[in-house]
């Protein structure tokens, strides 16, 4: 049965509601997804009405694609095919909250920024905080593996998620995890959520692992002359004493962007710790900078705030790789960008390899994926790493593979545990590696 059909479209507001049931054309074209245009969206009000909204697509054999907050609908391939759109927004509430255990299970639409609001009365936060973050969805940040400054301390979604509440393709609910710190079974399912991309299951709601507020913090600015001392001063800040809970670096485009003070290279960094402490480690900050002939600057909030913008671009590209290498992967990039005219601005993530590359003015897509791309992913994979196309024209998304390649025994392993969880492929069908 098409999507379109009207008893369809009666079956599916019966479980959510005609409210909660769109299929306006002029509105379903804001939920396409590189291009392709859903037959409906739906919205349902809890787990429950998810599992019985993908029974139906199950036996009616419907391709889903789950919504958070729409903020990394581009990454991904294009979908094989796309008949309905499963937007998670009411699923926003706070299921349970013990502040003495630092444990929340909350729902997947629920936004960073809403959850963050919910904890600051107890001086308590969730330490995840990808550029953009405040609208983003907590199972949109989870399903995409997206992180920020904090991963320098606090690591990703992987390290915060405790258990999960899914909903299988064939709409059985099903928990995944443990509620308290201390438990170590169970975690094998939560984690394979993580960064799956809706591809094995529909999260619902997620149990989340908590961290304090610090009594005191402050961040600070340190721009550098060149990449050859911001490489130096990252090698010595990882060997130093200094505890920073967050760390940026942005190039001079980056900065530009984010609307932050000039210099070649500059790394954000922040502190936490009682005020004695802060103060202490900032003068030792400022002397390790000097070192490398650095300048230090104190910035407020709203620094961190900004780096959103230093990658908001049509076109983003991520590069992992070892740490030690960052600054070479950034100077390639740039390379290449004015090699082909074009402006790039880039956000990394020091101490772990991660390199985000915006690109803006771009030529062709073909030109884009053979001059830029296609050759520093084959230098940054022949090194172990990878570069994942997170943002990009459909057109370019075509002629280069989005995940880049992959080892044939580990997609075998994957395609298997594809077929577990989602025999008949109905789960944003072909978006994930490989095209799973």
């Amino acid at each position: 049965m098409a999507v379109s059909t009207p008893a369809l479209h009666d079956a599916l507001a019966d479980l959510v509601g005609r409210e909660h049931l769109l299929r306006d054309p002029a509105g379903l074209a804001r939920y396409a997804v590189d291009g392709l245009v859903p037959g409906a969206v739906a919205r349902p009000g809890s787990g429950e009405e998810v599992g019985r909204l993908l029974a139906l697509c199950a036996a009616e054999r419907l391709a889903v694609v789950p919504r958070g907050a729409g903020t990394a609908q581009g990454l991904g391939n294009p979908p094989r095919r796309l008949d309905l759109v499963m937007e998670l927004a009411r699923l926003a509430t706070v299921q349970e909250y013990v502040p003495e255990d630092m444990v929340a299970t909350v729902g997947a639409g629920l936004t960073l920024a809403g959850l963050g609001a919910h904890l600051a009365p107890h001086r308590q936060r969730l330490a995840l905080d990808p550029p953009g973050g405040g609208p983003r969805s907590v199972g949109g940040v989870l399903a995409t593996n997206a992180s920020g400054p904090l991963r320098f301390r606090y690591g990703t979604g992987r390290d915060l998620l405790l258990g999960a509440r899914f909903v299988q393709a064939d709409g059985t609910l099903t928990w995944g995890g443990a509620k308290v710190v201390k438990s170590v079974t169970g975690y094998d399912v939560p984690k394979l959520l993580v960064g799956s991309l809706g591809t094995l299951g529909i999260l619902v709601e997620a149990t989340l692992r908590l961290h304090p507020m610090p009594p005191a913090t402050r961040s600070w600015q340190v721009g550098l002359p060149a990449h050859a001392a911001g490489a130096a001063f990252l090698a010595a800040l990882v060997d130093s004493p200094l505890q920073p809970d967050r760390a940026a670096l942005l190039d001079a485009a980056g900065l530009r962007r984010a609307g932050l003070s000039a210099d070649p290279v500059a790394i954000l960094l922040s502190i936490g710790s009682v005020a004695e402490a802060v103060e202490q480690q900032g003068r030792a900050l400022e002397v390790l900078a000097a070192r490398h002939g650095g300048r230090v600057e104190v910035v407020g909030e709203a620094a961190w705030s900004a780096l959103g913008a230093a990658v908001e671009a049509p076109a983003l590209l991520r590069v992992a790789s070892e740490p030690r290498r960052l600054l070479d992967w950034v100077e390639a990039g740039q390379a290449a960008a004015r090699r082909l005219g074009i402006e790039m601005a880039v956000l990394a993530q020091p101490g772990h390899g991660v390199v985000q590359m915006a690109v803006w003015g771009s030529p062709d897509a073909r030109r884009l994926g053979q001059d830029l791309v296609q050759p520093l992913r084959a230098s940054v994979e022949a090194e172990g790493g990878s570069l994942v196309v997170e943002r990009a024209p459909v057109e370019l998304k075509r002629f280069c593979e989005v995940w880049g390649s992959i080892q044939a025994e580990i997609l075998s392993i994957m395609k298997r545990i594809k077929g577990e969880f989602d025999f008949d492929d109905m789960l944003s069908p072909g978006r994930f590696v490989g095209g799973l």
